[in-house]
């Protein structure tokens, strides 16, 4: 009689360790790991916190363009410290994952590097089009106080530099789902600056492909 073949015990503890890889830690991913708590706290206080208290910050890391005319600096950092939706949100799911992956290949300086780029450059690129609108008189005044926050822009950019660093059936494949994902909000009318921030966000990560590709880490690129 022939008995079944057993799962070898080195290969469960295989696919025990990629998918702890694949999470934040913090002796191997520290910027990630740290971010991710961090973001993690903010969501429960925006979640069981005073909500008198939630709306003022949440208004006062707000990157419109009363914020981002008055305080520049305060408003970019202080708008990445929240996450739209909570920590329930696709964006918190992928933004464990991908931030790891990225600081895994390229160290946590070069990963916030590219995370703070993205979602610079994408605000500015989205509410910069505001005010000219309002000053031209296309847009009202109210425009100027829109309630703008959040790390999707930050993880679009971190999503579109990783995937430079993948095999290429992976890269493809990937950057065709958020692709599709991105052309979706797109034809959805109800935030469409937003919208075009994100594949922005992800143009500048893909433009990240030379950097990265020169400071990769030896690893995995699957």
């Amino acid at each position: 009689m022939v008995g079944r073949p057993s799962t070898a015990p080195g290969v469960r503890g295989g696919g025990l360790a990629r998918i702890r890889r694949l999470l934040p830690s913090p002796a191997v991913t520290p910027f990630a790991f740290d971010y991710a708590l961090l973001l993690l706290a903010t969501s429960l206080y925006a979640r069981y916190g005073d909500p008198d208290t939630v709306n003022a910050l949440l208004q006062g890391s707000s990157t419109d363009v009363a914020n981002l005319s008055t305080r520049p600096v305060l408003a970019l950092f202080a708008s990445a410290l929240w996450i739209a939706g909570g920590v329930v949100s696709p964006y918190a799911v992928a933004f464990v994952f991908v931030l790891a992956a990225l600081e895994h290949r390229i160290g946590g300086w070069r990963t916030a590097g590219v995370f703070l780029l993205g979602h610079v450059v994408a605000t500015l690129a989205t509410e910069i089009p505001v005010a000219l609108s309002v000053l031209a008189g296309h847009l009202p005044e109210t425009s100027l106080h829109r309630l703008d926050y959040g790390i999707s822009f930050g993880l679009m950019a971190t999503v579109g530099a990783l995937a430079g660093l993948l095999a290429p059936f992976l890269r493809w494949t990937s950057l065709a789902v958020v692709g599709v994902l991105l052309t979706q909000d797109l034809l959805d009318i109800s935030d469409p600056l937003a919208a075009w921030g994100h594949p922005i966000a992800l143009l500048v990560g893909l433009a990240c492909w030379p950097a990265v590709r020169r400071v990769r880490r030896p690893g995995p690129t699957g």
